[in-house]
């Protein structure tokens, strides 16, 4: 008599954004049975993209940095490297029109110099900021690299005060600090953990000549976070279930799992929750982690983001950033989006957008479109194509001083059950690389924790 094969271990990933779809795709390549639920009608989470007529549309221009190595994983493994390209180094336009004298143009760039001189001339040639100021900024970029960012002592801490400490001027943290703290950490200083802040210029800057280069999607983010992951979830034999929401999560006496939807219920040895930390709290059983109402502590950031489609070409840049100006960051989306018939689509990221979210239409088109008009001069007189906005008013979490003791890690206190999302203790802010890092992180402890340890255990992802 001949023996059968053990039926491979069941997992459930309640979340279908990156973090659940890295979660399946682990486990799914680990021999795992997997099972995803997304309740939306597509994946990809708050990184995706919508219809607007003609056009394709991403609800907020998303970046990375060649130091995000687990997005880039992610981007390689669904097939998607290629269509979300790096910049060759570090190049970043930096338009102020505060000045009194006139708009003035400066770049952010650096070479191949050994850290940290890779930076030392575009900083000399970096016209925002005075020379005075720029001694203080190599200043502060040498004690910011003694620090680690996992010292507790830093979460406790604001980036402003820091910086304060550190002989920052005022004009230094809107022209530098600022213009690169708010878009990755979705927080002015003031609003921003030093420990994150840390993390993010440390990595970012101080890491390699290259951590900072930029990349983003050529194509629609919906093709990548969704077509393609789907095509992948399909070939690594993930079953894939859209507008299934999980509804309760139960674990019997015997260890095993049981996942609710509208529609059916799933078991499961092992779950993964990659849900925001409202919906997590709503599901988590008792005894999960400790102090579960903490998750309800962690607080949500905005980002607004406002398109403009103009009937003829106004920017000759892919993108810059802006000074002295409510706009912080112009993306060119035209190609992406696959506009016709001449014109050009701009969006502009507006981060730690807390006071404007929910402003009317027109009053965010009065203020908005002058201020395109004086940052780059082609716009006056361009015809107005469309206008409208998208609204993320939960786009990540809020990284205040204090956040970090309320972010939970991966393991639970209930075996066979994690978590993952970019609120979760990943040492990042809420960017695609912390989501994705969160779900490997997610997928090794849910492995970890079966009682028959599989034979290709994951590793963490660098």
């Amino acid at each position: 008599m001949t023996g059968t094969a053990p039926l491979p271990a069941r997992a459930v990933v309640v979340g279908g954004g990156l973090a659940g779809i890295t979660s399946a795709l682990r486990l799914a390549d680990a021999g795992l049975d997997v099972t995803l639920l997304e309740g939306r009608p597509r994946l990809g989470g708050l990184a995706f993209s919508f219809r607007r007529g003609d056009l394709t549309v991403d609800n907020g221009q998303h970046v990375y940095l060649r130091c995000c190595t687990a997005y880039r994983w992610f981007l390689d493994r669904v097939g998607a490297a290629g269509l979300a390209p790096l910049q060759d180094r570090l190049d970043v336009p930096v338009l102020d029109v505060g000045r009194p004298a006139g708009p003035r143009l400066g770049r952010l760039r650096r070479t191949n110099l050994p850290v940290p001189l890779h930076l030392a001339g575009g900083l000399a040639a970096y016209p925002h900021l005075s020379l005075a100021e720029k001694a203080g900024v190599g200043r502060a970029a040498l004690a910011l690299g003694r620090l680690d960012p996992a010292d507790p002592a830093l979460d406790d801490v604001s980036f402003a005060d820091w910086l304060r400490r550190y002989g920052q001027s005022p004009r230094t943290v809107e022209a530098l600090w600022d213009l690169v703290g708010v878009a990755t950490l979705n927080a002015t200083a003031e609003n921003a953990s030093m420990a994150l802040a840390a993390m993010v210029f440390k990595t970012g800057l101080l890491s390699e000549p290259g951590a900072a280069d930029i990349g983003w999607a050529a194509v629609p983010l919906g093709e990548l976070h969704d077509t393609l992951a789907r095509k992948a979830l399909d070939a690594a034999g993930v079953r894939t279930e859209l507008r299934a929401k999980a509804t309760s999560l139960t674990r019997a006496e015997d260890g095993t799992w049981t996942v609710e939807t509208e529609s059916e219920r799933i078991g499961a040895d092992t779950v993964v929750l990659a849900l925001p930390q409202r919906e997590t709290h709503a599901l988590l059983p008792a005894g999960a982690i400790e102090d579960q109402d903490r998750l309800l502590a962690i607080e949500d950031a905005p980002i607004l983001n406002v398109h403009v489609v103009y009937d003829r070409r106004v920017l000759r840049r892919p993108f810059f950033a802006a000074l002295g100006s409510p706009v912080q960051w112009v993306f060119d989306r035209t190609e992406p989006s696959g506009l016709r018939g001449g014109g050009q689509y701009l969006a502009l990221s507006q981060s730690a957008a807390r006071e404007e979210i929910d402003l009317p239409v027109a009053e965010l088109r009065a203020r908005y479109l002058p201020e395109l008009e004086r940052l780059f001069p082609a716009a006056r007189g361009a015809g107005i194509r469309d206008f409208f906005v998208t609204r993320e008013r939960t786009a990540t979490f809020a990284p205040t001083p204090g956040t970090g003791r309320l972010r939970p890690g991966a393991r639970t206190g209930l075996p066979g059950l994690a978590l993952a999302g970019a609120w979760t203790a990943t040492g990042w802010p809420a960017t695609m690389e912390g989501a994705v890092r969160s779900g490997t992180t997610a997928a090794t402890t849910a492995l970890q924790g079966l009682r028959s340890p599989h034979e290709h255990p994951l590793q963490e992802a660098a």
